[in-house]
């Protein structure tokens, strides 16, 4: 079982697990993060890894505003301009094409809260990656210690930590569109490995956790 963070639009990390592991509890009750992929992605671009962030309203002091209530901000043409980096990004890639109008009506529609707009697009990814995970939600803050069985990845997916601290995930290469002027780029987004690899994405997944 895995104790699972709200991500936008997660890291190739987290699908891993969740191909390894497809029983899950995502926590709508921690507190949002700043700088982590519960409200931003990478995606990869001729000078390397680009970070899309979602523009966010924390009620109170902020400081402490469980994930549950944290809004997307309509300050800014954010959605505009994430397609148009992803568009951008990866129309010469293989399977752009194939799946761009499964993700563009997301950048056309308004979400107030975040674990909303992020659940959506995670049943989006999991049905283009025929994965059929068990995941429940908890409105209130999951504590570690009252599942001891389960995998927290809540601080594990982060990019404030390094790859190789969760030792049960090794970044597998795979074609980039970029790869030539970048080097790969390991554990970007989850569209990075869809935008190129398609359905042999789930291979990926599956050699990317150690037994």
């Amino acid at each position: 079982m895995l104790i699972l963070p709200s991500l936008y639009l997660p890291p190739i990390q987290y699908f891993a697990h969740l191909y390894a592991d497809p029983v899950a509890l995502e926590d709508r009750g921690e507190h949002f993060v700043k700088q982590t992929y519960r409200n931003r992605c990478y995606i990869s671009t001729p000078n390397g890894p680009l970070p899309l962030t979602i523009p966010v309203v924390r009620e109170g002091n902020g400081a402490h505003t469980p994930m549950r209530d944290v809004r997307i901000s309509s300050h800014g043409n954010w959605r505009h301009l994430h397609w148009n980096a992803l568009v951008s990004a990866y129309e010469n890639s293989p399977y752009f094409e194939y799946y761009a109008d499964d993700f563009h009506p997301f950048y056309e529609r308004s979400y107030e809260f975040l674990v909303d707009f992020n659940a959506e697009l995670q049943i989006l990814v999991l049905d283009l990656l025929q994965l059929t995970p068990q995941i429940s939600t908890s409105p209130d803050y999951v504590r570690a210690l009252d599942l001891p069985e389960a995998t927290d990845l809540r601080t594990l997916i982060s990019p404030k930590r390094q790859l190789n601290d969760d030792t049960s995930f090794h970044a597998q290469t795979y074609y980039q569109v970029f790869q030539q002027r970048t080097g790969f780029l390991p554990n970007l987004s989850i569209v990075d490995l869809l935008f190129n690899l398609g359905p042999e994405s789930r291979l990926i997944l599956k050699q990317s956790l150690y037994d």
